[in-house]
């Protein structure tokens, strides 16, 4: 599996001692505000079997993101087929970050780096992100990394209940513009 490094981060394979950290973020009400109900251990260790499988199957996935100068596991990033039912097809690109690193530029430094891999590496033609209307520090991350979106392109997520959660928006980048003509990429 690729190992990615940016200038502070390694977006790496899951590591067993990762669950227990990985089990408290999704546990966290604040970081699964815009995702949903919290989750329990037992589907965090499932998730993570998930995330591997997809590596083993795709050749991308979700790495798991660790700060390079003290080894801390602090969340994921990646890519992912977007899931069957939704009125698009595609690549996602995702993160999730425990809260204690938030505010700190991981998300954007993570994301360019899988952005990178995406078309240079993969050679996709395009790199979609969604998440929640009222999502907006996932917004920022996206319009950050050159990201685009059209509010036509917006919809209600066909899986989440009636509420914040449906309204979501649909961010682009494509292969080729500025900003998805590379950044820091795989090591």
């Amino acid at each position: 599996m690729t190992v990615l490094h940016t200038e502070r981060l390694v977006l790496r394979p899951w590591r067993d001692s990762d669950l227990d950290p990985w089990a408290a973020m999704n546990a966290d009400p604040e970081v699964r505000r815009h995702l949903g109900d919290l989750l329990t251990r037992e589907q965090s260790e499932a998730s993570i079997v998930r995330f591997r499988a997809a590596f083993d199957r795709l050749g991308y996935g979700w790495w798991a993101v660790e700060v390079r100068a003290t080894g801390e596991f602090i969340g994921f990033a990646g890519m992912d087929d977007v899931d069957d039912g939704m009125p698009f097809t595609g690549v996602e690109i995702g993160w999730r970050l425990a809260r204690a690193a938030w505010g700190q530029g991981y998300a954007t430094e993570a994301a360019r780096a899988v952005l990178a891999h995406g078309f240079d590496t993969l050679g996709l033609p395009e790199i979609l992100a969604v998440t929640t209307a009222g999502n907006l520090r996932s917004q920022a991350v996206m319009q950050r990394i050159g990201m685009t979106r059209d509010p036509a392109d917006d919809f209600d997520d066909p899986d989440a209940p009636e509420g914040p959660l449906r309204p979501n928006v649909l961010f682009r980048l494509a292969r080729g513009t500025a900003a998805g003509a590379g950044a820091p990429a795989a090591g």
